[in-house]
């Protein structure tokens, strides 16, 4: 399975030492371009700890991942696990990326502001003037 997004966040590695020797892992998170973005927080282990660090927060990456899930003690684990990470080619969408979704409102309203008319503010700035077009 393969999921493109922009890295996120970098979490810290974490490192010991189990019955098969020393391991070290690294969770990061992506953003998808999907009409609703989702945030995925994933792993890397062992020599791909070295790998992600060729990437910066803001990068567009495509990485090839595994899905497992386990059970312990009546209680069911997923682990989502990227063996390998590619430099990704643009976002495969025609959304702004740079641009933060504001559900519910419109550029001259705070996020998430929803006023009695529906469409964010109805101040001096908005083209909005209380007619219907037709």
């Amino acid at each position: 399975m393969e999921i493109k997004g922009k890295l996120q966040i970098i979490l810290a590695v974490t490192e010991g030492t189990g019955k098969n020797g020393p391991w070290k892992k690294q969770d990061f998170v992506i953003e998808t371009f999907d009409n609703f973005p989702k945030k995925i927080c994933m792993n890397v282990w062992q020599d791909k700890v070295d790998e992600l660090k060729k990437y910066k927060i803001g990068d567009v990456i495509t990485c090839s991942l595994d899905i497992s899930s386990r059970e312990y003690n009546g209680r069911w684990y997923t682990d989502i696990r990227a063996w390998r990470i590619q430099a990704g080619e643009g976002s495969g969408t025609t959304q702004n990326q740079n641009s933060e979704y504001v559900p519910f409102s419109n550029a001259n309203s705070e996020p998430g502001v929803v006023t009695d008319n529906g469409v964010g503010n109805n101040n001096s700035n908005s083209n909005w003037e209380g007619d219907l077009p037709f």
